[in-house]
Order: C-alpha cells, then sequence, then structure tokens
C-alpha cells in the first residue's frame, strides 16, 4: 500500500500556499485555516463549485414557522393586555431577540455531514476562534461577548506557547455571541402570566430610575448609566434588558414616596418591592439570557432582597452568584501589559472594574454581617483598584437633561465616598482573616498594629453637612458608620486574647486601652445615627444600614452586663437609641425587624422586667404603612428567640458566634 497522502481536490489559495490540508469541503469559507490566521478565504475559480452545498436557513424552533414569526414581531415593543392588578396606563415591552453568528460559519453547510460531525466542527471552530482572538490575529470585526481563557495551568497556557515572550496571550477578550434560543410558546406564555412584559406607570418608572441612581448607583455603580437610560423605553432608545430593568426597581422601591406604591395598588412597600423582585427573579430563571454582564449585574442587584420564605439567605446566595460570574469573566484578574494590545474597550474595562469591586464590597460586609467565610481571596486577585473616575466617566454620554433628570449633581463627591468604601473593604477582608478564622495562627503584635495603623489612616471626604446635599451628607455620615463598624470589629477580640509577642507585664493595660477604644467606637456610632435623625436623614438608609449597627450595639449590650449599676442603665440607655432607629426603618427593610427582635429577647434576659415602648409614629423617616410588619404590638417583640442565641449574641469571646445559630440576616 502507497504510503503517499492524498491532498484535497480543493483547496483555498491560503492553504495551497502553505501545503497544508484545506477543510473548505467540510466547513465552508472560511477555511479553519484562515480563521485562525485572519486571512481572506479565496477559492481558485472552477473549483468552487465542487462541494455539494445549500443555503443556510434561518434557524427554525421546534414549535415551527408560526413560533419563529412570532419571536421575531415580539423584538419590537408592543402592547399586550395586562395582568388584572396593573395600572390601566401600563405599558409593555418584550425581550429583544439576539442574532449572533450563524451556525455554519462561511454561510455554507455539507450535505453530507452528520449532526454529530456538525456539533464536533463547531465546536472546533469556537476553540479556533479563542485561538485567534487571544493571539490577536483577527483582523475582523471583533465580538461583543466577553470570554476569558484562564490563567496557567489552565487550557489557556497552551496559547503561551505560540505567542513570543515580549507580548504576553490576551486573557479577556471577545468573540462573537451565540444565537440565542427563541423563547417557546409556554414560556412566553408564562413570563406574560408573571407581568414580566408590562411595566408599572411612566411616571412610576422614571420615579424609579430617580431613586436607583440617587440612592443605590452611588454605592454599587453596577450599571451603565448611559446605556440604561438611553434603552429605556420612555428615552431614545426602543430596547432595554427587562431582566436588568426589574433588578434596578427591585431595590429602588426601597425610596419611592407613599404615595407611588400606593397609585400602583400595592397595599405596603414591601409587597410592591416582593413584586418586583419576583418578576427580576421569574426573567433571571427563564427568559434564556446569555449575557453574563446582564446577569452579573442583576445577581447584584437581587442580593439587596430579604425574605422569610429561606430566612433572608438571598444576599449570600445572589452574591454567591454574581461573584461566580466575575470569576468566569476573568474580572478578577488583570491582562497586566496585555492591556495595550486587548480589544476591550476602555469603558468595559471601567464598567469591569466597578463590577469586581461592587461583588469584593459585598463579599466583606456579608461575611461581617453573616458571620459566613470570605469567597474572595485577595491572593488570586490583582484587578487595579478604582477610582472615581471609574464611575463618572460613564456620565460623559448623557445629554444635560437627561443627567439634570436622574442623576445627583454631586456625584463626584459620592463617587469619593465608593472608591473610600472600597479601601475600608479591604482592610475588613484583612481583619476578619486575621481575627476570626477557625484555625491558623494567632495574630501576633506587629500584625495587630501594622493593621490598626492602616485603618487609623483613613481619609474621609468633607466632613458632612459642609455645602452638601442632603444626599451627600447622609452618604458621608454612611461612610462613617462603616468606618466605626471596622473599629469594633478589629478591637473586639481582644477583650478576651492577646496576641501573640506582647509582654505579660503590659497585657492587662493593653487590654484595657482597647476597651476604650471599642466603647468609643460604639459611642461614635450612636452620634452619627443621631445626627441622621436630627437631619431627618434616616430616609436615606438602605438595605445596608441596618447591620451597620450591630457591632455597636453588642458593645452597649456587653457594658449592660457590667457589674457597675450606672454603666448597665447607661448601657441600656444607648443601646435603646439604636433599637430605635432599627423600629423606624423597620417598615421598609425586614432586617430590622429581625435584628431588634434579637436585642429585645437579649436584653430581657438581662432586664427581665424591661417594658416595649408603644410605637411612635414615624418622624424621622417617610411615614410607611404597613402590612405585615408592624401590627398592632412591637413586630420585633413577637419573634421567638432561643437561649442559645441568647447566650451566643453576650458570649465575650467572639462578637458573631451567634450568626452561625440564627441565620437571619
Amino acid at each position: 500500500m502507497s504510503a503517499r497522502r492524498h491532498r484535497s481536490a480543493v483547496a483555498c489559495q491560503h492553504c495551497r500556499q502553505r501545503k497544508v490540508r484545506c477543510s473548505f469541503t467540510v466547513t465552508g469559507i472560511p477555511c479553519i485555516g484562515c480563521m485562525q490566521d485572519g486571512t481572506e478565504c479565496i477559492i481558485p475559480q472552477g473549483k468552487a463549485q465542487t462541494p455539494r452545498t445549500r443555503r443556510v436557513e434561518p434557524h427554525m424552533p421546534q414549535n415551527g414557522p408560526e413560533t419563529s414569526a412570532r419571536v421575531v414581531e415580539e423584538s419590537t415593543r408592543r402592547s399586550l393586555p395586562p395582568r388584572p392588578s396593573a395600572p390601566a396606563d401600563a405599558f409593555t415591552i418584550a425581550p429583544t431577540t439576539r442574532i449572533g453568528r450563524p451556525k455554519s460559519v462561511g454561510g455554507v453547510n455539507d450535505t453530507d455531514i452528520s449532526p454529530e460531525e456538525t456539533r464536533s466542527l463547531d465546536e472546533e471552530r469556537t476553540g479556533a476562534e479563542i485561538a485567534t482572538a487571544a493571539l490577536g490575529r483577527n483582523k475582523r470585526a471583533a465580538g461583543q461577548a466577553p470570554f476569558y481563557t484562564g490563567e496557567s495551568p489552565g487550557f489557556g497556557s497552551v496559547l503561551d506557547l505560540c505567542s513570543p515572550p515580549q507580548q504576553p496571550v490576551q486573557r479577556h477578550i471577545l468573540l462573537h455571541p451565540k444565537r440565542s434560543i427563541p423563547l417557546s410558546t409556554q414560556d412566553r406564555e408564562y413570563l406574560q402570566y408573571k407581568g414580566v412584559f408590562t411595566l408599572p406607570r411612566s411616571d412610576t418608572c422614571d420615579e424609579l430610575l430617580h431613586a436607583y441612581f440617587h440612592h443605590v448607583h452611588p454605592i454599587v455603580p453596577v450599571v451603565d448609566a448611559t446605556s440604561v437610560l438611553s434603552s429605556y423605553p420612555s428615552g431614545e432608545g426602543n430596547q432595554c434588558s427587562l431582566l436588568l430593568l426589574w433588578s434596578m426597581f427591585s431595590v429602588a422601591t426601597n425610596y419611592i414616596s407613599t404615595e407611588t406604591w400606593k397609585k400602583e395598588g400595592y397595599s405596603s412597600r414591601k409587597e410592591m418591592k416582593y413584586d418586583m423582585y419576583s418578576r427580576a427573579q421569574c426573567m433571571y430563571n427563564n427568559s434564556g439570557e446569555t449575557d453574563n454582564t446582564v446577569l452579573l449585574q442583576s445577581a447584584l442587584l437581587l442580593g439587596f432582597y430579604h425574605s422569610e420564605v429561606d430566612l433572608h439567605m438571598q444576599p449570600w446566595y445572589w452574591t454567591g452568584t454574581a461573584i461566580t460570574l466575575c470569576q468566569i469573566m476573568g474580572l478578577h484578574r488583570c491582562p497586566s501589559s496585555a492591556w495595550s494590545n486587548s480589544s476591550i474597550p476602555e469603558k468595559q474595562q471601567r464598567l469591569w472594574r466597578r463590577l469586581w469591586w461592587s461583588c469584593f464590597f459585598r463579599d466583606r460586609w456579608l461575611s461581617l454581617t453573616m458571620g459566613r467565610p470570605l469567597r474572595i481571596d485577595p491572593r488570586d486577585c490583582d484587578t487595579a483598584l478604582p477610582s472615581s473616575a471609574d464611575m463618572l466617566s460613564d456620565m460623559a454620554g448623557l445629554p444635560e437633561a437627561v443627567a439634570n433628570a436622574y442623576i445627583p449633581s454631586d456625584l463626584p463627591q459620592l463617587a469619593d465616598c465608593w472608591v473610600t468604601m472600597i479601601h475600608m473593604s479591604k482592610c475588613l477582608g484583612d481583619v476578619l482573616s486575621l481575627s476570626y478564622r477557625p484555625s491558623g495562627p494567632s495574630a501576633s503584635l506587629q500584625q495587630v498594629e501594622t493593621i490598626e495603623t492602616e485603618i487609623l489612616l483613613f481619609q474621609f471626604p468633607d466632613n458632612p453637612g459642609t455645602n452638601q446635599s442632603p444626599l451627600a451628607t447622609f452618604y458621608a455620615y454612611h461612610l462613617r458608620l462603616h468606618y466605626q463598624a471596622l473599629l469594633i470589629t478589629f478591637y473586639r477580640p481582644f477583650i478576651t486574647k492577646v496576641p501573640e509577642g506582647l509582654p505579660e507585664t503590659q497585657q492587662q493595660e493593653w487590654q484595657s486601652q482597647i476597651r476604650n477604644k471599642l466603647d468609643a467606637a460604639a459611642l461614635q456610632t450612636n452620634s452619627i445615627i443621631d445626627n441622621l435623625a436630627r437631619e431627618k436623614l434616616l430616609s436615606y438608609g438602605g438595605p445596608m444600614t441596618p447591620p451597620l449597627l450591630v457591632p455597636a450595639m453588642q458593645v452597649h449590650l456587653l457594658n449592660c452586663k457590667s457589674s457597675d449599676d450606672f454603666i448597665r442603665r447607661l448601657g441600656l440607655n444607648k443601646l435603646e437609641l439604636c433599637m430605635m432607629v432599627l423600629e423606624q426603618m423597620q417598615h421598609t427593610y425586614p432586617s430590622a425587624s429581625i435584628f431588634r427582635g434579637i436585642f429585645l429577647g437579649a436584653i430581657r434576659q438581662i432586664f427581665p422586667d424591661y417594658m416595649v415602648q408603644p410605637p411612635k409614629p414615624e418622624t424621622a423617616a417617610p411615614e410607611y404603612p404597613t402590612m405585615q410588619d408592624a401590627p398592632p404590638d412591637d413586630p420585633a417583640a413577637s419573634i421567638v428567640i432561643s437561649d442559645d442565641i441568647i447566650e451566643a449574641l453576650m458570649d465575650e469571646a467572639s462578637i458573631y458566634n451567634f450568626w452561625e445559630t440564627f441565620n437571619w440576616m
């Protein structure tokens, strides 16, 4: 038998010159070799008719041509019958049909290829596209779907062998998006039944967006303001992501007026918030969304919702989902020198930094609040720290009228607060890793002093109330609430233990100083919330405000156990101020009711005759009529708290052991 290898009778000019096998007869134009090299695939005349081909028909779903036509029709806005509870003037929009690259590259299929071989070729083309983009050989227009090839020793490291040392392989690339699967008739009917295609009234949507960019965006800047406001139905565009819009609304509902949710037909703010959340969750699970950026943004925003159904664990679940998506997209890693040759636009890079550090921020503070382990290990991450310009950059493209309508005028000051918050979150992670892990070496005196020095060097923006709007004043106070919670978390473990390396003769005096610093931080927390109440800023409080009071409240509770009667009564007095603030906020945030119920149980453990004062009319915050959270008696008083939880709450050995027993946020 002859050992001679026979070449294909048909080959493109590029493969013929290189004397390699051409895949034209199987894959059509372009062949795999030309795709990898980014060159034009040219077939010599007289040869192109050799392969038997057929024209690629548009992808048809299994339900038949009627369904396909319906999907195309539904890719534009149109009115749908509103749900019975929807307002008469509600309007609807349908999800946009995304069209990616055709299943057959080059528009040619081989009629003799089996479905299994076709799938294999599609997968091979995807691998070739990844290699071409990562090696920078794709001279054609880049795609829009972000892809992260991964670091060594992952499969992406294979590409390092093909690239010179002075030009690192790009780890973050853009691919052509895959074709999204059209919704089936059943899925669409279900989504319509859930009301996801019916938005609130136009003026309500405007108020929700205004509330979002004033109260949510400054602390978690996860959306592109220009993109959202230009694609919002009442704006200049005619397409928008319903999933992202409902997710934004689910958080913004915390800040709209009472008249607004009443006008929408809801009996309470919490009912409207649940409705917004349930629609976003329905879209997340059933819309077939394939854009990882939208899924990541929505997961972060849905992480601000709490529910008694699963003991208020949604924030932990959704934040974990968001972190996973970040790592899938590679947002935790900086491509270092590859940035200079990166196909990722600068605007996209800024958004990705904001997304990653928003996940980092939520991971640290949720870990503190809920007593769960840190999900993000900083040793695996090298993404550059954000700057205020990262938040402000996407405002440049907004028309002045739109910016004045939705964006706070003092956003630059709020951006500075956000950057400081990110740096503070890094310190919090160091504190939790140092003193709150169940195993590992004890903290040394040098480690303690290093972290304390770093914390005390924090510089805050202008003093609250100094030529600032009420919104900027609140966030300046809120930043200081985070800072005091960080200090208490840092000092708290050293009441009962001392770091290694501290001489025995100095231990008692050192612990006494720590206790004074702890009490000072708790007292400063009370001073901040007193200012918030006096300046009528409690209505600006968000889902993270109640948890920030817990560290100071536990310090006050420990003082209630003092053998000195005066210290006991003084600790109770300070604790009651925090309880009053939680009472004011529990009409909007279930976590405030949960925390208040826990501490009421603990107070009665120490003061058996303690009487709960009747609920006072809301003064510092908007008057929110309630449905389930404010029965005639104090709602927190009706929560049953076990003895184990009370003992853990008052345990001086650890500040947050009780979260492991009481899995509520």
